[in-house]
């Protein structure tokens, strides 16, 4: 698995051009292309990156990748990273590692979004992988029952938990946030859920990214494929 994750970074590593502003993705297969990355760097190239969360930062800055931050510059041109899930209208389902405000907020400010995965990530409905929804720690309790109450209005339902760090205790954003993860199965209508928890006061933001990916790059073990949006 780890190997397909390769493959898909290295493919996605081929849309990078010299001077170009690259938002840089978090999580398993992202941190592939960041390795790769630095190493075409190293051989010369020259870009510049945003990275999408502190773990991120740290493994570009050992790699030699030049950073900076939407604060200094206002678009770019390109955001490679993974996915937990991916429908066939190219919908994610994002946040396994925790960095999903950062990532949306990067992918908000670039012109293209290419999603590298292996093929295990690509389903027909989004919704069986937990759907983190990323949240203000004051009034947690109210912003639960009006998680349910959202959930249930789309037509959807399961149990919600907060998530915990390895260490047993509540896990924390690079943001000072916690996350809830909502276990729903499946998300009919995708963008109707998302409009919801986004009108949710407590919600900082949550794991649908809607129309944002360009590009999904999945790697089987039948080779790559590549899927553009339509």
């Amino acid at each position: 698995m780890d190997e397909l994750k390769r493959q898909a970074a290295a493919r996605a590593l081929e849309a990078v051009r010299d001077g170009m502003r690259l938002g840089l993705g978090t999580g398993s297969t992202a941190k592939h292309f960041v390795e790769l990355l630095g190493e075409r760097v190293r051989a010369g190239l020259k870009v510049i990156g945003v990275p999408t969360s502190e773990a991120t930062r740290s493994d570009a800055a050992r790699y030699g990748i030049a950073l900076t931050t939407l604060d200094e510059i206002d678009r770019l041109d390109l955001t490679v990273d993974g996915a937990d899930e991916v429908d066939h209208s190219l919908n994610l389902i994002k946040g396994g590692g925790g960095a999903l405000l950062r990532e949306k907020i990067v992918v908000a400010a670039s012109d293209r979004m290419i999603v590298i995965a292996d093929d295990s990530k690509w389903v027909e409905v989004l919704g069986r992988f937990p759907l983190p929804v990323e949240v203000i720690p004051f009034g947690l309790a109210a912003t639960r029952r009006a998680l349910a109450e959202a959930f249930a209005e789309s037509g959807v339902s399961g149990q919600m938990g907060l998530r915990k760090a390895k260490d047993g205790h509540v896990f924390v954003t690079d943001g000072g946030h916690w996350i809830v993860d909502a276990h729903l199965g499946r998300i009919p209508d995708v963008p109707r859920l998302a409009g919801l928890l986004s009108a949710i006061p407590g919600v900082v933001e949550h794991g649908l990214f809607v129309g944002l990916a360009s590009t999904v790059i999945l790697a089987g073990a039948h080779g790559i494929r590549v899927v553009e949006k339509a």
